[in-house]
């Protein structure tokens, strides 16, 4: 038999007689040109899937979708911000609880490889740090500074009490564990991998570790004796000649991220690849009895506020949407997409005579809400906590709040007019004279002035900040505080004697939402209900709206914004119930906006000059 039929045959006939068993330990190792799984060659079919961006309820769904596709293993970072949120003080529950995805794909009869970096990238906020890390004076990421490496250690010992039990040669289904991300798009201290590496094997990962690196960075973030992997790359030679050399002149061969489309962020084209172009690529990666993990298989929608955001040396700041669609195989709702289809006729190629996929699962069914005509709104002004004060503004980071909103209040002697200036402004900054809004400045317009003009006697100045997201890539990975991160200048004179007031919208009950009329001054609470029947997937047509977020029955489903290219919000059915379902709108730039209308179809697609 060819080699590559008996990596697929091998790869099938393990899936397919539930191989998974509870508490059957398997040995899992590397030879010249192959995975060893229980001594047998193993070719791994992985798509890349994140628990943070798919409801727990869904989990199966989704990988039984990857199944039918023909995966035989799952990819998933495990983000630090998740699980720490505060120092000290850690979340492995519902959504978070990583373990339990781990055994629902062992359920499912898919094997996963684990991504537990401190940093993972990901178009996710501070590329999964916690903020508190820039709290520590000092500290630097990515390093071997001794404050982070202790913050780091204690994480992951806590990450190694939840999955270390569950690698493949203690009777779970992992069998690899990547340490680090990309390292060498940022530096090349073989020293730091090194004291990566043993914080793993200290964390009970006693099993595959490996790296992976994009072609350029491949030899400054692999570490000798450590399987490298490839990032971008799916060219047969050029893969097997990169990790040969990296590798003493042997593989096995693993393509750690290979992407079938790519991600989006606000004011921006929707990105879209067709899948004919990947298709011969695939096609001869499988043929060749290369393993491969498809970045993304199934995106989901990056809830909340845990985008992330892009910038780069010309000083160009990009946020990202909140969905994560990333024209993946299996779309944000987790239905088959066309790509989905065509990729799972070039993986049934590959299939040995007699072996056969799952019928793919039909599409879920999507509704209609109707129209939500909003009876209870509230100025977001009048809902304020305590306030902090201080000489001079301070930045999230400081008032011990990671995400979200901080309004910046101080009182002027009005009568005049001039140019008011917000050194580092991080990032979107509404600014309102005596509760009348005069103004926006956005970073990702490089805007940090506004030109004001104050009434006679004493005026109240108010600055609405919301962190937009921490840079997920690059050296600013060290320059992510947010908020007014310097200081406000109005004539090139320093204001001083600020309050400051906490909106980390966590908890958005917390708000007291009543019967009042309508303001179009200040940033609005909305709050209505829609009533359901049946429940089914659905999306919030926000297209008429202006900037905010959305909690339908408490879920934070995400960012809104005019700019596109993301007009929708995708509600799970998971979160949906049959009678009344709540829906909270915080609107910041259009207060007037009073219904919300319902869509069974995603935009995703429509930009706004």
């Amino acid at each position: 038999m060819k080699l590559k039929q008996l990596f697929i045959l091998s790869t099938f006939l393990l899936s397919g007689l539930n191989i998974h068993a509870q508490n059957a330990k398997h040995t899992f190792a590397l030879n010249d040109t192959a995975f060893l799984l229980n001594g047998k060659p193993l070719q791994i079919i992985s798509g890349e899937m994140h628990y943070t961006r798919v409801p727990r309820e869904a989990w199966r769904q989704r990988m039984k979708m990857a199944k039918a596709m023909g995966l035989n293993t799952i990819g998933t970072y495990v983000f630090w911000n998740v699980h720490e949120p505060q120092k000290g003080h850690y979340d492995f529950s519902g959504n978070n609880d990583i373990a339990e995805f781990v055994k629902t794909a062992q359920q499912e009869g898919l094997w996963v490889i684990l991504r537990p970096s401190p940093y993972v990238c990901a178009e996710w906020e501070f590329g999964g740090y916690p903020y508190w890390l820039e709290k520590e004076q000092g500290l630097i990421v990515r390093s071997k500074e001794p404050q982070y490496l202790e913050a780091y250690k204690k994480y992951l010992m806590q990450v190694g009490k939840q999955l270390a039990p569950l690698q493949v040669n203690h009777g779970g289904n992992i069998i690899m564990v990547q340490i680090e991300n990309e390292y060498g798009s940022f530096s090349n201290d073989k020293d730091y991998l090194e004291l990566n590496r043993k914080m793993f094997v200290d964390a009970g990962f006693d099993g595959q570790l490996y790296t992976c690196d994009p072609e350029p960075a491949i030899k400054d973030g692999h570490l000798p004796g450590l399987l490298p992997a490839i990032n971008g790359v799916d060219n047969v030679a050029k893969v097997k000649r990169l990790i040969k050399e990296n590798h003493g002149g042997k593989g096995p061969f693993f393509i750690a991220e290979w992407y079938p489309a790519w991600f989006d962020w606000w004011g921006t084209k929707h990105h879209t690849i067709p899948p004919n172009k990947y298709l011969p690529k695939l096609d001869s990666v499988l043929a060749a009895g290369l393993s491969i993990n498809m970045y993304m298989f199934h995106g989901g929608t990056t809830r909340g506020f845990m985008n992330g955001a892009n910038y780069n040396d010309t000083n160009l700041y990009e946020p990202q949407i909140s969905s994560y669609d990333y024209d993946a195989p299996l779309d944000e709702a987790g239905n088959a997409t066309d790509k989905y289809l065509r990729f799972r006729e070039v993986i049934k190629k590959h299939l040995p005579d007699g072996k056969t996929l799952p019928e793919v699962p039909v599409a879920k069914p999507a509704i209609d809400i109707p129209a939500i005509e909003f009876k209870q709104a509230g100025n977001l002004f009048d809902m304020l906590p305590p306030a902090k004060l201080n000489t001079t503004p301070l930045t999230f980071e400081d008032l011990n709040q990671a995400y979200g909103f901080v309004l910046y209040r101080t009182i002027l002697d009005g009568g005049k007019q001039g140019t008011l200036k917000i050194k580092d402004l991080r990032d979107y900054g509404l600014i309102y004279v005596n509760g009348k809004r005069l103004g926006i400045l956005d970073r990702r317009l490089n805007q940090d002035s506004l030109s004001i003009q104050l009434p006679a006697g004493k005026v109240t100045l108010d600055i609405l900040v919301e962190n937009l997201g921490r840079i997920n890539f690059g050296p600013y990975l060290l320059k992510n505080k947010k908020g007014i991160t310097d200081k406000v200048l109005l004539d090139n004179t320093e204001l001083k004697n600020w309050q400051m007031y906490s909106l980390p919208f966590d908890d958005i009950h917390q708000f007291r939402i009543g019967t009042g009329k309508l303001s179009t001054a200040s940033p609005q609470l909305k709050k209505g209900s829609f009533k359901l029947s049946k429940v089914a997937d659905t999306y919030l047509d926000m297209s008429g709206w202006g900037k905010g977020s959305v909690w339908v029955n408490g879920h934070n489903l995400g960012r809104y914004w005019y700019i596109g290219p993301q007009q929708t919000l995708y509600v799970p059915a998971e979160w949906l119930k049959k009678g009344d379902n709540e829906v909270i709108v915080l609107e910041l730039i259009k207060p007037e906006q009073n219904i919300l209308k319902g869509t069974s179809r995603p935009i995703l697609d429509a930009v706004i000059k």
